[in-house]
């Protein structure tokens, strides 16, 4: 499989998106269940994490979309229940989609969206071959979703949100298109502790879920703020960072003054509901 390269960045939106959107069309193209997340390295930067979790057992799974791509199972907590239309924020080759599908029934709907074409490509395939009518996936960016307001019931998401320069943004894009009464439930990357900034600059680790993480705390205030209550943190897992591999990143002095103790990785899986009385206007940071 094809790897990002050390990349440097300057936090610019436009370049996280074109290395993060190069990185997983490799993926995609690849047809290997090697991704992200995966024991063979965190998005081909050889950090040696696992993040993903095993989905072998859910009913619905559909191997084909299963490229390792996951640090959670959103599904398994969020309730979903027969003639629900649920939406998944980066739908990949349609893993959780798929899931989902299963659960809602043929009188429900799911609706995936990713903003890599190959991916969107892959997904619609999988769902072509295997006769699924009640699922589509969409080409579209999630900090602008290309859906109604108040349209979906559920929204699902696995490992995404870390991807995304302007998390806030798409915190608002979720509340936008959920029905009042409607929830999410996403599993995703965050941090406790401070980053060193430098391993903040590497577009590739980024891609790899690790340096667009954010603190845990601010993570909980981007969806408090836009409006959804009952906010439920349903698991929270430590993730292992080694740092001998982190080090590469640095240099002799920084990796020694920085890196020990300052920072941990989660994944964490959060739920939350949209009132039914929602404000009309989220605020965002």
């Amino acid at each position: 499989m094809s790897t990002l390269q050390p990349v440097e960045t300057n936090q610019d939106p436009q370049q996280i998106k074109t290395e993060v959107k190069k990185f997983y069309g490799q993926v995609a193209l690849s047809n290997s269940a090697a991704g992200c997340c995966d024991s063979g390295g965190c998005c081909g930067v050889d950090l040696d994490v696992k993040f993903a979790e095993d989905y072998s057992q859910l009913e619905g799974y559909v191997p084909e979309a299963d490229l390792g791509l996951g640090c959670g199972l959103p599904t398994q907590f969020a309730s979903i229940q027969p003639g629900e239309t649920v939406l998944d924020l980066g739908s990949g080759a349609g893993n959780d989609a798929f899931v989902a599908r299963r659960l809602v029934g043929e009188t429900g709907r799911v609706i995936g969206v990713d903003f890599t074409g190959e991916m969107v490509k892959k997904a619609r395939d999988n769902a072509r071959r295997l006769g699924y009518d009640n699922v589509e996936f969409k080409l579209g960016d999630i900090e602008n979703l290309p859906l109604d307001a108040e349209s979906v019931d559920l929204i699902v998401s696995n490992c995404v949100l870390n991807l995304v320069p302007d998390k806030p943004r798409v915190f608002a894009e979720m509340y936008r298109v959920l029905k009042p009464g409607g929830r999410f439930c996403v599993s995703d990357i965050v941090l406790e502790g401070q980053m060193p900034a430098r391993l903040r600059s590497v577009v590739s680790l980024y891609a790899g879920c690790v340096s667009g993480a954010v603190p845990k705390a601010d993570y909980l205030d981007y969806a408090r703020r836009v409006g959804f209550a009952d906010l439920t943190e349903f698991r929270l897992q430590p993730m292992h960072m080694p740092q001998d591999a982190l080090a590469r990143y640095l240099s002799e002095a920084e990796a020694a003054e920085l890196l020990p103790a300052t920072f941990q990785l989660y994944s964490l899986t959060l739920g939350g509901r949209k009132p039914m009385q929602a404000l009309q206007h989220p605020q965002l940071l």
